[in-house]
This record gives C-alpha cells, structure tokens and sequence, in this order.
C-alpha cells in the first residue's frame, strides 16, 4: 500500500488542457511560492459539493462558501481546535484541506467560543426568525437586479430628473452588487451553519463517552424526524398531485410533453386553477436545482418545467393506486423516542441524565437548520444569481463579446469587471470596443480546456494523509475516515470481493437490482423497485425515493445531504463507498444494509 497520496506537483495536465490555470483566481492554485505547506498537507476531492470541473465564473461561490465557512470558524465563534477549510483548484476540480488551531491557543479559545456560541444557542429561535427575514429580504434585492443593453441615447428623463449618473454606470453597478449580494449571502449560510453542527458534535461526543459502543447511526436516529423547508418542494409536488386527483383532470398528464399538458389544463376552469396552484408553489419552492447547486449547468426546476411536472406524474399514478405518499414521520419519532429512551436509562445519574436532555435538546432546536439553509441558499438564492448572470449574458451577447448567453460563465468574475468596463468605456466614447475581437475566439478556447478537464479523472486525495482522521465535521459531512483514506491509498484493493463498505446513514435492509446513474439527467431511467447507486444525491432527488428501495453513494458521510434525506424519507442509505459507481452496474442484484453500512453484490 502506498504510503502517501500523490503530490499536487507531480500531477500532470490533461492534454488539450494546456493553460487550464488561467481560467482561476491565482490564488486558488497550488503554487511554488507554497510547495512547503501545500505539499506538506492532505488535500481531499470535494465530491459532495463540487463533483465536476469548474467553470471560471462558478468557482465565485466555492470562493465565497470557503472564505465565510472559515471566518466563523476562526475569526467568529474561535471554534476551539479549528480554524477555517482551505481550499485549491486543480485540474478544475476541488479540493479541501481543514486547518486546525494551533494548540496553543485552543485553551484560550475555550472561554471565547462559550460566550460567543452561548449567546446564539440562548437566543436561537429570536436570531433564526431574523434569518430567514434576511435571507427572503437578500433573495427580493438579488431579484430587482438589472442587466440592460446600453442605449444608443439616454432617455430625456435621465435629464429631467437631474440624476447626474447614467446606464453604464448602472450596469457596472449592477454587476459589482451582484458581488457583494453573492458573498452577503455566503456570509448569511455560516452563521448558524457551524453553530448547527457544533451543537450535534457536542451531543455526539456525549454519547460516544457515555456510551462507548453506541453506533453513529443511532445517535442520529435521536434526532430524526425533523420539519423543514427543504422538503416543501416536495411536499408541493404530492399537493398538487392529490389536487389533480381530486379535480379530476388527472387524465390530462398522461401524455404529451409540457406545453400539451398545458394546453390541456388552461382549456377549462378547473384545469386553471390547477395551474394557479402551480404557479403559487412554484415561487420559491421550484427554485430547486437538480444538482448540488453549485453549478450554473444544474437545471432549476422552475426553468425546466418537464422535471417537477414528470415528477407530479408519478405520484398522480401513486395517488391513483392508493400508495401513501406521506414522509415516515410518525414511524421516525417513534423509533427516535425508542431510541432516546433506552440510552437515556443507562445513565448513572440525574447530573449525567440532565445533561444528555439539555444537549439532546439544543441539538433538536438547530438541527433544522442544518437542512433549511440548503434551500434558501444553494437552491432558491444561487437559482436567481445564475438567471441575473444570464441576463449579463445576454448584454454581452447583444453587443458581440460572446457567442451565447451562457459563455458569461467562462469568465473569471473579477475579469468580467474589466469586461464590462470595456463594453462601456466604447459605448460612453463612441468607439469600437476590443472585445468583440478578443472573446469570442478566448472563449471557444476556455472551452476546449474544459471539455479536457472534465474528461480527467481526479484522484480522491493529495498529499500526506493524517495518522488518523479525527476532525469530525470532515468525518460527519464529507465522509473523510482512517478507513476511507486507507482504501483509497490501496485503491479499495483490501476489501472484502464483492462487498462495499460505507457509512451506515439510514437505517434497513433490503434487496433490489441495481441502476446505476451520473447525474441528474439520468433520473427517468430509474424504475420502481431499483436501488439507485450514484456520485451522490441532491435532496431535488426526493421525489424518486417513492419509486427506490435504497441509495448508495459514493461519497458523504453520516451527516451529508444525502444522509439525512434518506433517514427522513425513511429510506436504507448506505454513503462513502467511495467506489460504488466503479465497481456495480446496472441490473446487477444488490443487498443494501443500511444498518451496518454493507453493500453486497449478490
């Protein structure tokens, strides 16, 4: 087994990729000026958030994510034994580095993150009430943004009204609010976000001392069965299925593709109203992305109309035959309530039981959040930025920079600046622009160089791996293990022939043929009664876990979306395999054991 993973600086360019580190920030490149440390470190691919090759424009957010998950660590909350998550780009793909505080000041640390975290664990429903106030009031300020052509003569009210500033200076305005609107919103994202997770680790760490042998998958079984907004999507869908049911138009979406089932429905009062229905569900909850979120190329439910509608379909067929289409709920809270019950008994003492009651609540106050902010921010919030930039597209399209709408992506963001200084300064003289000779040409070689990267194949880890892995957001979130890193150092060559192992997320055991799946594109091949094994899941997936029996992902860990998803949904899930889609394919017959976290290939 080898005894490291390979060095950042060892490897190589895909061909046709030549010149790939122009399309990133300097600064996110591993780079000579840093080779002591960066070689020095253990680098992980961040395949729960960003999968595939980055566009330029695209990593805005991987920078503003990462920049604002650390500053709360480090410079915030003074989490104790953690700094922030570094962050580098390579090939085009991501890849992460958490960096702990230094241990001489963890016990300085102490006093401050008790008081600072303290006040917000005191204060939690008042401040949370206050987010989702801030974070619809941000989401309204991103929507009002405007991207317009340059007029050939301003309008005599700019005159009139005395304004004294005109549309280039908007349109540079525009963009640079865009900005700002983007990091506020990242800045938003973290500040219950670690809190969130901190007050589960707390818990956590309880359990495992007062009881040594306890199962993670129990622990998170104590707070299953949570309410929250990221499964409202959902939900709407199997509304809007039981409306089409019970008004009798049920028949209207059998065939045809989305404007015949439209057609349909706008022929008649009733099939009216249904659509007024639609159209109230559809702002904000069909602001969902397929994917992570991350990628402007994520279809968004609400852009793509035929994904949410074949989803309506299926459970209008479900509806029909009688199935309960309802989450598990009850079912969880008991089996939560089992659970809780029993540990709580082995306690010594009332001191021990108080303190079990008091984390476990505080744990079950936050939770929620863990989940919520996935919607408002990676969903409903990145869904509008990526249709504003479309819209700077356009300008830029109209006035000859680029080719198509979506080339605006090709851009760094702090090059499209200089960009849209350009298409203004000419405007404003009244002279030709340089970028409608330089960009076009730039771009369709941008994309050359990302269709190389995305054919690279990136190595799950870089650099010296840790004697043992033991920071647990890493552990919980990204499924980043001893044994994990172990199986990818020897290329998962010690394993047990036949058997995957992974994180046991969900609980049950069951059987099924296999459907192997890429991405989201894929989701209409699964069939009822398969076991779906992919990269990872998007809780947009929610609506096939009527059709599935159980999920296998090849990365995530006990605490990752596509965890605690399939927990509520009361479906096995086995996360981390870290090899599942290499190793099974299609049709071939499976036993997942969400339990122990097993996967056979019968």
């Amino acid at each position: 087994m080898a005894d490291r993973f390979p060095s950042p600086f060892e490897i190589e360019t895909p061909a046709g990729a030549e010149g790939w580190q122009e399309l990133y920030t300097y600064s996110s490149l591993f780079s000579e000026d840093r080779r002591e440390y960066e070689d020095g470190g253990f680098w992980f691919h961040d395949g729960v958030h960003w999968p595939e090759a980055m566009t330029p424009w695209d990593t805005t957010f991987l920078e503003f994510a990462l920049a604002s998950l650390s500053q709360y660590n480090t410079r915030h909350y003074m989490i104790p034994p953690a700094y922030g998550v570094d962050y580098r780009i390579l090939n085009g793909y991501v890849y992460l580095s958490p960096v702990p505080a230094p241990v001489e000041e963890i016990e300085a640390r102490v006093p401050l993150f008790l008081d600072r975290a303290g006040f917000y664990f005191g204060n939690w429903d008042r401040l949370y009430s206050d987010w989702l106030e801030k974070i619809r009031g941000l989401v309204q300020q991103m929507t009002e943004l405007r991207f317009e052509p340059l007029p050939a003569m301003e309008d005599r009210e700019v005159i009139t009204s005395g304004a004294g500033k005109g549309s280039g200076n908007a349109l540079l305005a525009s963009y640079h609010r865009l900005l700002d609107l983007g990091l506020t919103l990242w800045q938003y994202h973290f500040e219950f976000l670690n809190l969130g997770y901190a007050a589960y680790l707390d818990f956590f760490g309880f359990c495992k001392a007062a009881f040594p042998s306890i199962p993670d998958l129990a622990i998170a079984k104590m707070v299953a069965g949570v309410d929250v907004d990221l499964f409202r999507p959902d939900d709407e869908l199997k509304r809007l299925a039981r409306l089409a049911v019970s008004s009798g138009i049920d028949d209207r979406f059998t065939a045809g593709g989305v404007p015949q089932v439209w057609e349909k429905l706008e022929a008649d009062e009733v099939g009216r109203a249904w659509v007024a229905e639609w159209e109230k569900a559809a702002e904000p909850w069909f602001n969902f992305s397929t994917g992570s979120g991350f990628y402007h190329t994520d279809k968004i439910w609400i852009e793509n109309v035929e994904v949410p509608l074949g989803y309506v379909t299926d459970y209008i067929a479900k509806v029909k035959a009688g199935v309960d289409l309802d989450r598990p709920v009850a079912a969880l809270h008991a089996e939560r309530d089992r659970v809780v019950s029993e540990y709580r008994d082995l306690l010594d003492s009332d001191e021990d039981r108080d303190a079990f009651d008091a984390k476990l609540g505080l744990s079950r106050t936050v939770f929620p959040y863990v989940e919520n902010h996935n919607f408002y921010v990676e969903h409903w919030a990145h869904s509008v930025l990526w249709r504003k930039m479309r819209d700077l597209g356009g300008v830029l399209q109209a006035a000859g920079f680029i080719a198509g709408t979506d080339d605006v992506f090709m851009f760094r963001r702090n090059e499209l600046a200089d960009v849209l200084w350009d298409l203004y300064s000419a405007w404003a003289v009244g002279a030709p622009s340089r970028g409608p000779a330089l960009w076009p040409k730039e771009i369709e070689r941008r994309r050359g160089i990302h269709r190389a990267l995305q054919e690279w194949s990136a190595p799950p880890a870089l650099g010296v791996p840790p004697e043992v892995v033991t920071e647990p957001f890493t552990v919980m979130l990204w499924g980043i293990t001893s044994d994990s890193v172990a199986a990818w150092l020897n290329a998962g060559g010690d394993g047990e022939e036949g058997v995957l192992s992974g994180f046991a997320a969900s609980p049950g055991l069951v059987e099924g043929p296999a459907r192997v799946i890429s991405s989201a594109d894929q989701i209409g091949e699964i069939q009822d009664g398969e076991i779906l094994v992919a990269p990872l899941t998007a809780p947009s997936w929610a609506p096939v876990f009527g059709k599935i029996k159980a999920t296998v992902t090849d990365v995530g860990g006990m605490m990752s979306h596509a965890a605690i998803v399939c927990r509520e949904y009361g479906l096995p899930a086995v996360t981390g395999t870290a090899f599942g889609t290499k190793t099974i394919t299609t049709g071939q017959m499976l036993r997942v054991d969400g339990n122990t976290g097993k996967v056979t290939i019968l």
